[in-house]
């Protein structure tokens, strides 16, 4: 892990963005164990006193968190709703409450499944941004069975309001109407729209992996970290391969 700096400090307990802190430093508004802060590359660490504006800030550690929450159906894809409605964040542990936690790839709120929460912003940009191609896989299940000729369809790419479909993939569940889906792409409500343009509809859909990462038997609601390895794989993936 990198060293913390003041700038990374700030940015990790969600004062702001890093041109915003950066900025905050210059105008002297931050200050460590009393003493203004001259320069936004300083190191610190859990011990020192950091504030801004005169108001303490927590010191983070200089440890990424890296949790799998399987969402319920009814839960926001969100860190915040102004209406007050459940959000993944209420799920989280008290532990890792206070971290800026991003979501690395949303789920409606009548989906459920696998949700990667992170402070990684390096990681999440990667793996959410619209050319980063990941394969994500999800359980579907369908008012009937689809015909050889809607899966047909459904693999070679769907026509939709916002252009033609990638490419994806359609395998039989263990217990039909249930089917596996993957796309590489992430258009709201996809998997959705696909189907209601073949003539079916979605009954229920989970996300059951992201990349390398699965669901594996995490119960709705739960919430896990990652494992070392998993956290390893996911970074290979989202440099293309190459570390």
């Amino acid at each position: 892990m990198t060293e913390l700096t003041i700038l990374k400090a700030l940015v990790l307990a969600g004062c702001g963005s890093r041109r915003a802190m950066a900025d905050a430093v210059r105008a002297g508004r931050v200050s460590l164990n009393d003493t203004p802060v001259e320069s936004f590359t300083q190191p610190l660490d859990s011990s020192d006193t950091l504030a801004l504006d005169g108001r303490p800030v927590r010191v983070p550690d200089n440890k990424f968190v890296y949790l799998a929450l399987n969402k319920p159906v009814g839960v926001l894809s969100t860190t915040y709703d102004e209406r007050g409605r459940r959000t993944v964040i209420d799920l989280v542990p008290s532990e890792f409450k206070g971290r800026p936690l991003h979501m690395a790839g949303r789920l409606d709120i009548d989906s459920s499944g696998l949700v990667l929460l992170t402070d990684d912003g390096a990681l999440t940009q990667t793996l959410t941004h619209p050319g980063s191609e990941k394969e994500k896989e999800y359980l579907v299940t369908l008012d009937h069975p689809p015909t050889d000729a809607a899966r047909r369809l459904f693999e070679s790419g769907v026509e939709l309001a916002d252009g033609r479909t990638a490419p994806a993939k359609l395998r039989d569940g263990t217990h039909p109407p249930d089917y596996y889906v993957v796309i590489h792409e992430g258009r709201k409500r996809q998997i959705r729209r696909m189907f209601a343009q073949l003539g079916y509809r979605v009954l229920e859909l989970k996300r059951v992996r992201i990349g390398s990462l699965r669901l594996g038997n995490l119960t709705e609601g739960q919430i896990r970290v990652l494992t070392t390895n998993e956290v390893a794989e996911l970074k290979r993936e989202a440099s293309g391969g190459n570390e």
